[in-house]
């Protein structure tokens, strides 16, 4: 078995300039200078989504190699450039990104309905993962909540239509878990809610929207909006922990895509993992952005931190007393879920 990746040290970069060097010897074609072997090194990183690692697929490096020459002998150059590495990775996404162009002019024209200013109570934007073969892109999804007294627990709307997978579901459930541990220690939870991917017909998998559907029901509880500029991505544990999930570039890419087409306003940006740091391989014009400003990329480690960042309401943690500081998030949802339970104490 062939290992598809290697650590990013000095020895395996040196080894990639190796084959680039040999690659054009042997096709007696223009070299690499410093800046385009040093592209090549990032589109092998990005290709693995580590910052620390290197993609040793060396058909599809070889491929890159050729295109990369091909422009530059085009261009009549006698070297290859980092430019001319870069027209040929936007060469290839331009190939095969017809799926992504589509929903992209449908965002546009407001047939996919996606906010990306203002604030919305129990609606939030996740960010979903798109695989087409050897290219991938991420999209903006928008998630709704509602609330309302009952024992339901939380419904998954996707799941009673048959249109969730196993680990979706999964991740419904443990919303569940955390609310029971955080506000139902003293009174039984009398809560139900339903969560839907609104405008998405093929199914619904894996986990990594389950915390953006808890600040989802988190705001839906509190009443309080959430910022419609800022998306989300993440998966969350029973203790509120925010998890790692995969393909965080691109998500990020994604709803820097729609922000730049309807205007950056400088309060736009990502949540993301903690974990997920070492996972960026962001293109330029992302990273650019982030330095001016214009756009951003919060890392977060729990939910408390992330209904603050959402909200702009302190989430709130107990006093001496078990009980929630006043007008805080935590102490909203709490008076609400009391509520249910009082409301649902006087139907006996």
């Amino acid at each position: 078995e062939f290992e598809e990746e290697a650590p990013r040290t000095e020895a395996n970069i040196f080894k990639i300039a190796q084959f680039i060097h040999n690659f054009c010897e042997k096709e007696k074609s223009p070299h690499f200078n410093a800046g385009a072997v040093a592209e090549v090194i990032e589109y092998c990183s990005r290709s693995v989504e580590n910052q620390n690692k290197l993609s040793t697929q060396l058909n599809d490096i070889s491929e890159l190699l050729g295109e990369s020459c091909t422009w530059a002998k085009m261009d009549g150059a006698k070297v290859v450039t980092a430019a001319y590495v870069k027209k040929a990775v936007a060469e290839r996404i331009e190939r095969i990104n017809k799926y992504d162009q589509k929903l992209v002019e449908m965002i546009q024209n407001g047939i996919i309905m996606i906010d990306t200013d203002g604030g919305k109570v129990g609606q939030i934007n996740g960010l979903s993962i798109m695989n087409l073969g050897d290219y991938s892109f991420g999209k903006p999804a928008k998630i709704t909540a509602n609330t309302y007294v009952g024992k339901s627990g939380i419904v998954n709307i996707e799941r009673e239509v048959e249109l969730s997978g196993t680990s979706h579901s999964k991740g419904v459930m443990i919303l569940s878990a955390y609310i029971g541990e955080k506000f139902a220690q003293e009174r039984p939870l009398s809560l139900s809610a339903s969560l839907c991917f609104e405008q998405m017909y093929n199914g619904v998998d894996g986990d990594s929207a389950s915390s953006t559907e808890l600040y989802a029901i988190l705001s839906s509880l509190s009443d309080l909006p959430i910022k419609q500029n800022i998306a989300v991505t993440g998966s969350v544990n029973q203790k509120g922990e925010i998890q790692p999930i995969g393909g965080v570039t691109d998500k990020i890419e994604g709803f820097f895509h729609i922000c730049k087409l309807r205007g950056l306003t400088g309060d736009q940006g990502v949540m993301i993992p903690y974990q997920n740091i070492r996972n960026l391989n962001l293109n330029d014009e992302v990273i650019n952005a982030v330095k001016d400003g214009a756009f951003h990329i919060y890392a977060i480690k729990n939910v408390d931190e992330g209904i603050e960042l959402l909200t702009g309401v302190p989430a709130g943690k107990k006093n001496k007393n078990g009980e929630y500081t006043v007008g805080t998030v935590n102490y909203l949802v709490n008076e609400k879920l009391k509520r249910y339970s009082e409301s649902t104490n006087l139907q006996k």
